[in-house]
């Protein structure tokens, strides 16, 4: 199996997991592919790793592999995601970060998942993305995301007013702080943390969450993904543009800009492990039914 190795390369506490997944895979006979940039962090930080396993160094995104590990949090997975793009390569997440939604191997299950691996034990799952379409010429980055892609005022103090229209029939104009546009899959990060709901993965829904918005009778609205959602800020932020940030991408847009964002034309392949439900990532993750006094 050829196996593509990327990760986080900012933060040292990375350093330990990835020597037990070298070793781990070194004894797998794993034929190994790797980027410059985190071929330079392991050579220069991660002493005593054998990097002799790794058979190529690549100095972009055009190669290919059997399965990619991703090695950091959730925020690696989605840079993991957003290079691998339409190559349909499945991603298992190794989490070195905190929470780890999409990042959830632990560290101390690392050789058990390698294993699992290499005997075919393991649960592909299919997750959407949407896409952004917008006339601004300088927007040439990625269009699509995983989690959410979202509209944020750029200044600290006047709110922005985006009108939404949801199949060319008008919803609202909604006055806050922002406007965020999550998947399923996004539904426990941003989303979540504004009051969205959760969505299971295998659901076929766009979620529109408000961020900090004027009117307390906003609320989270779930609609199909084959809808077509349509975003237009008008001028009422002082500095007459805003952020588009697509997965924690973000871009300045200036006001006059409209936002088209659909479902996208392909899915990104995440590896879980067997009986390693949604369901249990949610109780473990966010600590359901357990009683934190004790």
């Amino acid at each position: 199996m050829k196996i593509a190795i990327l990760g986080n390369t900012a933060k040292r506490e990375n350093i330990e997991p990835v020597k037990v997944l070298l070793d781990v895979l070194k004894k797998k006979n794993a034929h190994i592919v790797t980027d410059a940039n985190y071929f330079e962090f392991l050579r220069n930080e991660v002493s005593g790793a054998d990097l002799t396993i790794i058979d190529k160094i690549v100095e972009d995104d055009n190669f290919d592999a059997n399965l990619i590990l991703s090695v950091g949090g959730d925020g690696t997975f989605l840079n993991t995601a957003c290079r691998i793009g339409s190559k349909g390569i499945p991603i298992l997440g190794i989490n070195t970060g905190r929470l780890g939604f999409l990042a959830d191997v632990s560290i101390d299950a690392i050789p058990a998942a390698i294993d699992e691996i290499a005997n075919n034990e393991y649960i592909i799952e299919e997750h959407s993305v949407i896409q952004l379409q917008t006339d601004n010429l300088a927007f040439n980055a990625n269009p699509n995301a995983l989690n959410e892609i979202a509209v944020l005022k750029q200044d600290t103090s006047s709110m922005l007013t985006i009108d939404v229209h949801i199949n060319n029939e008008y919803l609202n104009a909604y006055q806050a702080d922002g406007l965020i546009i999550a998947t399923p899959t996004g539904s426990t990060a941003y989303s979540m943390s504004v009051g969205g709901p959760i969505v299971v993965p295998q659901a076929d829904n766009l979620i529109i969450s408000p961020i900090a918005p004027h009117s307390l009778s906003v609320r989270p609205l779930v609609i199909p993904d084959s809808w077509t959602i349509e975003l237009s800020v008008k001028r009422k932020s002082r500095s007459k543009s805003f952020l588009v940030a697509l997965d924690g991408r973000s871009f300045v847009f200036e006001e006059e800009y409209k936002l088209t964002i659909t479902k996208g034309d392909y899915v990104v392949k995440v590896v879980k492990r067997p009986n390693h439900t949604f369901f249990n990532v949610l109780k473990n993750k966010l600590m359901w039914g357990a009683d934190v006094r004790s």
